[in-house]
């Protein structure tokens, strides 16, 4: 297939649009969800870009005004949130488009949760049953417009907010987080970075392999998983040389989306590590990944050996797990990856700290090797 014509319609996990130019059925996306007056999320570094004045124009055009927050930090808190909310409420809005990378899509979509809610958001932690306090009522609906190919947020069930007092990220879950209609235009993602490029795909390889790496019986999740690291393997290193590859730029939002549904299955260390870090040191997140990614399957080996060789096998890379990880190696290198933590500019001073959060994290339960305080610390070591 070309690069011109990847268009597709899915509805799993819920609608997708996927093809180039597809931003201009945003105003139709919105009034399909019964929209009259969205308000538009996205971050500071967006706002002012010629994709965000795009899509105002789009929903000026038909009639659905022109409202734009864009008071989003990298790594959202709770204080963007209630701005959000402020927002969203004073401007008399009924609906969301969450826009941008994993940032504006988490805190567009839990603006449109908030905006129904009387309690904190930190009551709908992702904790077993804690979701069914929400009051459904007043939850608006969410169109979600991707402009990287990473975190998977447009077709998720949470986000991710960081509470500004402790540091630390906590999961907000409900499942109508899940937007109603996802536009995944690749031209959108054509200005991203090279840095950005590398770092959102390797958190989608990151989702897909951890996934997949999951002790947890999902044979659905897995499989989707797979053939997200075979896209990222075959296009990743496409969109990175060459960023209007829209046929790379496409197969990238694709496994994107799959890794945000094959996680479903579990996630793993490498998340567990990436989020404390993220948390104390604001690095970015999928670079994140991407660095502690080789000392993490080393700590799994023992457990997943047989596993990453059936899937070595599936993406045509010979000798089993050792021919894997040296393949992560060299895809890590290609796209210019700090080698350690200790390259990325993070001093070891603080692993006891980063090691108590990390096996708090809720990544750390869907680990191969069950994680420990003092095994932690060494995986830590071993990142430096």
């Amino acid at each position: 297939m070309s690069s011109s014509n990847i268009t597709a319609n899915w509805s799993y996990p819920t609608a997708v649009k996927l093809g180039r130019g597809r931003i201009k059925e945003l105003a139709d996306a919105c009034k399909s969800l019964g929209m009259k007056k969205p308000l538009l999320i996205t971050d500071r570094g967006l706002a002012s870009m010629a994709i965000t004045k795009n899509a105002l124009d789009i929903l000026e055009d038909a009639g659905l005004g022109r409202a734009i927050f864009a008071d989003v930090d990298p790594n959202p808190n709770e204080k963007n949130l209630d701005a959000g909310v402020k927002a969203f409420k004073d401007g008399g809005h009924d609906g969301v488009i969450a826009f941008g990378g994993g940032s504006g899509l988490d805190l567009g979509k839990c603006v449109a949760f908030m905006a129904g809610q009387t309690r904190p958001v930190w009551d709908f932690e992702d904790i077993g049953d804690w979701w069914t306090r929400a009051s459904v009522e007043g939850i608006a609906p969410i169109v979600a417009v991707p402009t990287t190919a990473g975190t998977g947020s447009e077709v998720g069930r949470a986000s991710v907010i960081t509470n500004s007092t402790t540091h630390v990220k906590k999961i907000i879950f409900h499942p109508r987080f899940l937007p109603g209609v996802v536009i995944a235009d690749p031209e959108l993602t054509v200005g991203m970075p090279k840095i950005i490029t590398a770092g959102t795909g390797m958190d989608a390889f990151a989702h897909c392999l951890e996934a997949y790496s999951s002790p947890f019986y999902h044979p659905m999740s897995a499989g989707i998983a797979l053939e997200g690291m075979r896209l990222v393997k075959e296009f990743l290193p496409r969109a990175y040389k060459e960023g209007t590859d829209l046929e790379a730029r496409a197969n990238m939002m694709a496994a994107a989306a799959m890794g945000a549904v094959a996680f479903q299955k579990g996630l793993g260390a490498i998340h567990a590590l990436s989020h404390p870090i993220g948390a104390v040191y604001n690095t970015h997140h999928g670079m994140t990944n991407a660095v502690v990614m080789p000392a993490v399957l080393r700590f799994n080996r023992a457990a997943i050996e047989e596993k990453i060789a059936r899937a070595a096998a599936y993406l045509g890379i010979s000798g089993g797990f050792d021919g894997f990880y040296d393949y992560v190696l060299k895809l890590r290198f290609e796209l210019g990856v700090p080698e350690s933590l200790s390259a990325m500019g993070i001093a070891p001073d603080r692993i006891d700290a980063l090691s108590a959060m990390a096996i708090e994290d809720p990544s750390a339960g869907g680990n191969p090797v069950p994680m420990t305080l003092e095994n932690t610390k060494t995986l830590f070591k071993d990142c430096f």
